[in-house]
């Protein structure tokens, strides 16, 4: 997986003003090897320090889309990502 990231935190004064940068969303759990049978359904699992931090999933550069063959899911600050109908290029 692949989350966006912001600047690091910083604030800066204007004026009256202050503005404050958000924290990056970075990996508590990162993704973890898993087997499974050709044919079958993968399911990888994430989980990030923000909740709903968007989050992109690509293998290798090309960005995968929800669709019959995959699947997106984000529960608070965890993401996942179903595979179906594995293949060997699905490794």
């Amino acid at each position: 997986p692949s989350t966006s990231f912001f600047p690091s935190p910083s604030c800066s004064r204007s004026k009256s003003h202050f503005y404050f940068i958000a924290l990056p969303a970075l990996f508590k759990q990162e993704l973890q090897n898993i087997e499974a049978e050709e044919g079958g359904t993968a399911t990888l699992r994430c989980e990030l320090t923000k909740a709903k931090a968007p989050v992109e999933w690509r293998k290798g550069d090309v960005t995968l889309y929800p669709g019959l063959k995959y699947e997106t899911k984000q529960q608070g600050c965890a993401a996942e990502l179903v595979i179906y109908d594995l293949e060997p290029d699905d490794s």
